[in-house]
């Protein structure tokens, strides 16, 4: 199901050029393995896509809000926390989610995961006094 809203690219950039290219070929830029993650923004209510790292486990994956190891979490961050119900594209798989926080032993795991799958996470998780949320992208349970 298609997440309501009307869609608006971002300002940056970086991040514009990295979502073109995923719609339009299904693959990160460099070949780096990259999902495309849309949320519902928080305030404006407008559809945002971010791509993020590909972490993905047993029909899972995991969103790290990393910023590059900038000290504020990522817009899409507090957007998938208020809107808990995502799309993810992960090459020409589209699925709809449900994004919740991970938190003690599971987020250690998923956090040793991504580190294992993105060593860059290591070197940003330095750079910044805070913990690198990581959010869990799931099927929404069964009603």
């Amino acid at each position: 199901m298609a997440l309501p809203g009307v869609y608006e690219p971002s300002t940056v950039p970086w991040v514009r050029e990295e979502v073109e290219h995923l719609e339009r070929t299904g693959q990160g830029l460099r070949g780096r393995a990259v999902v495309l993650l849309t949320t519902v923004g928080a305030r404006s209510g407008k559809l945002r896509k971010t791509p993020l790292m590909r972490v993905t486990h047993a029909g899972v994956y995991a969103a790290v809000a990393s910023t590059r190891g900038g000290d504020a979490h990522p817009h899409w961050y507090a957007n998938a926390l208020a809107h808990p119900q995502v799309e993810l594209r992960d090459g020409d798989l589209v699925l709809s989610l449900v994004a919740r926080e991970a938190t003690g032993a599971e987020r250690a795991r998923w956090w040793s995961l991504a580190c294992t799958r993105f060593p860059s996470y290591v070197e940003y998780q330095r750079r910044t006094g805070r913990r690198i949320p990581v959010l869990l992208l799931e099927p929404a349970p069964a009603t």
